[in-house]
């Protein structure tokens, strides 16, 4: 086997698919990076066996093959290669020989005959996204899965797709995060991805790509086609809770104030929070203006801001974290919150549009 390739597009490549190399897996194999040469191009390959990571780039190919090489020790080699071509030569053994300029490594690798094949999901039936959008939704909606696996299928986003309408929903038993977009499909699906494999999609979106994500699903498996890189991950199983049980359907308080403002304001009022045992803040909403306090043993915190009240006086605490959450991606000037009582879920969504809500459980107060 015998290649020659551009240093940059490898080292592009090699920190693409290493997103999906685990570092503490216990098969010697799942710790390397396939490469293999398809036609004139070479194809990377990164698994472990929950998310597979594929990226085709152009080479000159000399002599057909593949190997299989520590995708740690490839990846230092080649980012720290000049910006210029690599020769890589493999022998019947694995031996590689990488040279560049002046450089040159010998190094020992694996066949590539124990290296898992990823699943194979029949590209027949396409949903096309745009990039800018689903990179939009994830960022929107993964923050809000569980962390913790007692509850396996909450670590993950539910998928919606029915006629021209995406739905992406993540919850973790504290709060709900719900993203509407438009995508093109052909007919509904319904699917619950990993929250990591959609973390890894959000990094590896290009902004200067602006070719459509194109997703096709199997009954176990879902593949994200990105121009020259494929993303195939399995699905969790299980049942996903019934989000539009959860969501109320009417307030009797309804408060507009600007995104910044309270941002800034929750921002401070958390510094003192973080000192107490629930990060807990305090609303007071009362006319025209909302009084932040939070209380610590080494303080108190007072902000004051100006709203827009339409209905109840109200006093509500909440865990600082959740809300600071969704105040950093929340892209519009102004929101709504939305409450019922004092121990029922408070509701944001943005004034200029009806695609996102946002759901946060209270914390009860003590009198």
């Amino acid at each position: 086997m015998k290649f020659i390739c551009s240093q940059k597009q490898l080292a592009s490549a090699i920190t693409i698919v290493q997103k999906a190399v685990s570092a503490k897996t216990t098969l010697p194999i799942l710790k390397g990076i396939l490469l293999e040469t398809v036609g004139q191009k070479l194809k990377l390959v990164g698994t472990d066996l929950e998310l597979g990571i594929e990226q085709t780039i152009d080479a000159e190919i000399l002599s057909e093959g593949s190997i299989v090489i520590s995708s740690r020790i490839l990846g230092d080699i080649i980012r720290k290669l000049p910006d210029a071509e690599i020769e890589f030569q493999i022998d019947q053994d694995h031996n590689m020989v990488i040279r560049c300029e002046n450089s040159e490594f010998a190094l020992i690798g694996q066949p590539s005959v124990e290296f898992p094949e990823l699943p194979v999901v029949e590209e027949e039936y396409s949903y096309q996204i745009s990039q800018d959008l689903f990179k939009n939704m994830i960022r929107q909606t993964i923050f809000a899965t569980a962390l913790d696996e007692t509850r396996p299928i909450l670590t993950g986003v539910l998928m919606e797709i029915a006629e021209s309408n995406i739905n992406m929903v993540a919850l973790d038993g504290y709060r709900l995060a719900f993203r509407q977009g438009t995508i093109k499909s052909y007919e509904n699906s319904k699917a619950v991805i990993p929250g990591k494999t959609l973390s890894e999609i959000h990094r590896i979106i290009s902004d200067e790509d602006t070719a459509d994500v194109e997703i096709f699903f199997t009954d176990k498996h879902v593949l994200f086609q990105m121009k020259d890189i494929k993303v195939i991950s399995r699905l969790l199983e299980g049942e996903f809770i019934n989000y539009k049980q959860i969501l109320p359907n009417e307030y009797k308080s309804r408060v507009k104030v600007n995104t910044r403002n309270l941002l800034d304001s929750m921002e401070r009022a958390s510094l003192l929070a973080k000192e107490g045992k629930n990060n807990l803040v305090r609303f007071s909403i009362k006319d025209e203006t909302m009084t932040i306090t939070s209380n610590a043993e080494i303080g108190r915190v007072y902000e004051t801001l100006n709203i827009e009240l339409e209905g109840q006086d109200l006093d509500i605490g909440f865990n600082s974290k959740y809300f600071l959450d969704v105040l950093k991606i929340i892209d519009s000037e102004e929101i709504y919150l939305e409450f019922t009582t004092n121990v029922s879920p408070c509701i944001v969504k943005p004034t200029d549009t009806q695609n996102y809500t946002y759901l946060i459980l209270p914390v009860r107060l003590a009198n």
